[in-house]
């Protein structure tokens, strides 16, 4: 074991902290040499966070003022618990520092940046009570730009203000021209690039006319006060003696900028991170600013954190040979501190309803085992492949939060398609048209009222389309639309057929200008589409639907409210997250990777550190779970991930389900128990008990 000796030069007064007994040896290395440029690679459950607090404390107790630290996170959650880990380690050996410590510059670039242009703002022409636009404000002035220039959105339908936002928010994080943004990922709006960019140049203008800054502002105007105004950049440079960054591997070219200029005069800047972690490429997050920082910075020392205290051995081996598949990355191995647990199981299911209905069981078992729900988490690629499974959860009573977004029936563009199928079975619904009519260009609120007060007593479809009724003139061509719709729907009797005949026609180009995510709300509604394949009644669906909006509501006693509830997240939502048990749903090679990432550039890899991340949730268990048939009628066959097939033979215990049998005949409802037969090298008649746990935790 590598030995360390404390010095103590800078400060007059001795360490107290035993850094030699609170941390391993990896840690303690970055902690007392920490000097210089220094890239921290901090794998999973590495003891990140510890690290870069017993870095500051360290730091403190060698007379460092607290003003002369920058420290610089991702979210203010993190630079608060910092600080107080801080102080608590230091409230026993440096008394000054046990009454309100604070490190003033500490918290997110976003929070940094803000604390630094209120000083220096008026050297580019703003005043000190500057105002910041939220999002919400940010569009209301991308809305009113677009009148100010009388923008035409009749005709052919125009980006929503959120995606004009949207659109230059991603350009000026990532370096890009707005229009090669439009190019690259708003094809169908290339026409309208002109008129985008005189909209974006007009909103710049209005901002800086009324003294504000939008959260990119923040970013950009830091950078250019750095750039062009060298005399408070070497001051600014000059207080901050040593820069620490958490997760950098999160962050932008404008960030990493940011943090060279700031460390420029003493170049003490420590960064933390882990490029195998690395999945925000959709926010304009740059993995080479993790990978070239020892270019970029040259003298760069080079720590590994690899001594894993989350994960079992065998979680992390999976871990591990799957990111070895990676070319552009630092490599390293992470290795386990806990002891074995067995293998992760991978278990196909013949369907997506039998994959939820694997995952409710085994969640009921594991329960029933000793486990909070609150230990366990369902992790999946997109919110839409969490559908099947929600109902299971509603089904059989199971409370969950849901994280990375609303629950599947709570989502807008669900409620819009489910609106079309409610005025199908009942044309008097007039909540359900006025939804339906406030998705149509030019109807605004009035005229939709006018409308429906036409249309209230019509007993069918067939009847509001024949009707002539009086339409202004600027809403007759959206109202010609929904009649070509409307009469598609009154000949349609599936709710699937429904749910395509909608989502196939104006609601689609609605979609598309109004959402920058359009393309994973379309997948949502396929999905919808496939399930409700399973309903011979259109009335049956929208009841099932409906009563699954109650679900997780408070109970006449109150209690459900405050039940503890299983975890259903996006992996991207789960990052910095772990539990003792994970499943990781959906894992056909058509869903993840997804896609549309395998046309970009660097897509795929990005796709296994998603994958990398899910793994490195779990502590205890995991579980990998895919159907073999989608949907529900249909017979497409998926194969298992690309992450799956890649990953050496014996490092998962494969599992077998199949449905109980009654008196010779298969159970068919969507209650039928599932039993496992290990398919790994477990002998057939050993462990009967666990073969087949399952059995008997729901009451058929």
């Amino acid at each position: 074991m590598k030995e360390f000796v404390l010095q103590d030069d800078a400060a007059s007064r001795p360490l107290k902290i035993d850094y030699g007994r609170e941390l391993n040896p990896e840690q303690l290395d970055v902690v007392l040499n920490g000097d210089g440029p220094c890239l921290v690679l901090a794998g999973a459950g590495s003891g990140k966070t510890r690290t870069i607090t017993y870095r500051v404390a360290y730091l403190l107790e060698r007379g460092v003022s607290p003003e002369q630290i920058l420290l610089v996170t991702f979210t203010n959650k993190a630079a608060k618990e910092m600080i107080h880990r801080v102080e608590a380690l230091l409230s026993s050996s440096f008394q000054p520092l046990t009454s309100n410590f604070q490190l003033p510059n500490s918290g997110t670039f976003h929070s940094v940046a803000n604390r630094l242009l209120r000083i220096y703002c008026t050297e580019l022409g703003y005043t000190k009570n500057f105002t910041i636009l939220d999002e919400e404000d940010a569009k209301s002035l991308v809305k009113a730009c677009i009148q100010t220039l009388s923008v035409d959105t009749g005709e052919r339908r125009f980006p929503s203000p959120g995606v004009l936002h949207a659109m230059a928010s991603y350009a000026r994080n990532s370096g890009q021209a707005l229009r090669s943004v439009v190019e690259n990922k708003y094809q169908n709006f290339y026409e309208l690039i002109p008129t985008i960019e005189r909209v974006v140049e007009l909103y710049e203008v209005r901002k800086k006319e009324a003294d504000s800054m939008d959260f990119d502002d923040l970013l950009l105007k830091l950078r250019e006060l750095l750039f062009t105004r060298d005399d408070i950049r070497r001051r600014l440079a000059h207080q901050f003696q040593y820069v620490l960054v958490d997760e950098y591997q999160d962050t932008n070219v404008v960030q990493s900028e940011i943090v060279r200029q700031l460390s420029s005069e003493h170049g003490n800047v420590v960064v933390v991170g882990d490029d195998a972690q690395s999945i925000y490429s959709f926010r304009a997050a740059q993995i080479k600013n993790i990978l070239g920082f020892p270019e970029s910075h040259p003298g760069t020392k080079t720590f590994r954190l690899t001594t894993n205290y989350r994960s079992s051995p065998e979680i992390l081996a999976v871990a591990n040979a799957s990111i070895q598949q990676n070319k552009e990355q630092f490599e390293k191995k992470l290795s386990a501190m806990r002891g074995s647990l067995g293998r992760p199981n991978l278990v196909p299911a013949e369907s997506s309803a039998q994959e939820a209905q694997f995952i409710a069981q085994r969640i009921l078992a594991l329960r029933s085992e000793g486990m909070p729900l609150s230990e366990m988490a369902v992790l999946f690629r997109a919110a839409f492949h969490s559908q099947a499974l929600e109902f299971e959860l509603m089904k059989r009573d199971i409370p969950y939060e849901y994280r990375g977004g609303m629950k599947f029936f709570e989502r807008a563009h669900v409620k819009d398609v489910i609106a079309h199928l409610r005025v199908r079975v009942n044309p008097h619904d007039e909540v359900a048209w006025m939804r339906i009519l406030s998705l149509m260009n030019g109807i605004g609120l009035a005229t939709a009222q006018k409308i429906v007060s036409q249309i209230r007593d019509a007993s069918s479809l067939d009847e509001v389309v024949s009707r002539s009724l009086s339409i202004p003139s600027r809403a007759q061509t959206s109202w010609g639309i929904l009649v070509n719709l409307l009469r598609k729907l009154s000949r349609e009797e599936m709710g699937s057929d429904l749910i395509r005949v909608v989502t196939g026609g104006d609601y689609q180009d609605y979609l598309r200008a109004e959402y920058p995510d359009f393309m994973d709300r379309l997948e949502d509604l396929e999905q919808f589409a496939i399930f409700a394949e399973g309903y011979t009644s259109i009335q049956t669906l929208l009841d099932e639907v409906s009563l699954s909006a109650d679900f997780g509501a408070v109970r006449e006693d109150g209690s459900h409210d405050d039940e503890e509830k299983i975890v259903l997240s996006t992996i991207h939502q789960a990052k910095g997250l772990e539990w003792d048990a994970v499943f990781v749903m959906h894992l056909c090679d058509d869903k993840f990777p997804n896609p549309r990432a395998l046309t970009e550039k660097g897509g795929l890899e990005e796709e296994r550190r998603l994958f990398y991340v899910a793994t490195t949730r779990a502590r205890k268990h995991l579980f990998f779970t895919y159907p073999i048939v989608s949907g529900y009628d249909t017979l497409m066959l998926s194969q298992p991930s690309l992450f799956l097939q890649e990953l050496p033979s014996g490092l998962l215990e494969e599992v077998r389900l199949k449905r109980e049998f009654m008196s010779g005949v298969a159970l068919e409802n969507s209650d039928a128990t599932i039993v496992l037969d290990s398919l790994g090298e477990r002998a057939p008649n050993k462990d009967v008990s666990k073969m087949s746990f399952l059995r008997g935790v729901d009451e058929l």
